[in-house]
This record gives C-alpha cells, sequence and structure tokens, in this order.
C-alpha cells in the first residue's frame, strides 16, 4: 500500500490526500495539483495533533497545505515521517 493511500489519511470522513496547496509568494502562482515541489518543512502546532503543515517550494514560488487528520496517533506519526 502507498502511503497516500493509507485509510488514516482522512478528516471527518474525507480524505487528505492528495494536498491543495496554497500560495504564499515567489514568481508566479502556477496553482500547482497533488505530490510535487520539494518539501521544505513540516510542522505542527497543536497538540494532541491532528494536523499539520506542509511547506514545499515548486517552480520558484512557495506553497503551504495544512494536512487534518482526525487520528492523532497518526498524525503524529506522519509528522515525524516527513520531519525526518
Amino acid at each position: 500500500m502507498l502511503l497516500r493511500d493509507h485509510a488514516l489519511f482522512r478528516y471527518r470522513g474525507i480524505h487528505s490526500w492528495p494536498p491543495v496547496w496554497t500560495w504564499t509568494g515567489g514568481l508566479n502562482n502556477t496553482h500547482p495539483q497533488g505530490e510535487i515541489g520539494i518539501l521544505r518543512k513540516v510542522e505542527s502546532r497543536i497538540q494532541p495533533a491532528n494536523n499539520c503543515f506542509l511547506y514545499i517550494d515548486h517552480e520558484g514560488s512557495s506553497y503551504i497545505r495544512c494536512l487534518l487528520i482526525e487520528n492523532h496517533v497518526f498524525c503524529k506519526q506522519i509528522v515525524e515521517l516527513l520531519q525526518s
């Protein structure tokens, strides 16, 4: 099974993957979709975690995505995995 297809990538019954990216700055908003770019940072600000923020760079621009995950244990594991 691919990680993106994992059943716990859900929040309130809606699958959380693939991410929808929000442009935060840079050259142009190219409206990227899916698994693109270079992952620059992963953080979770609320404990127990039910979300994590993914920061990427893609074609000279920066984007963010808040990934919502209902299962707190799974969310923590995803944050740790992506940070490593």
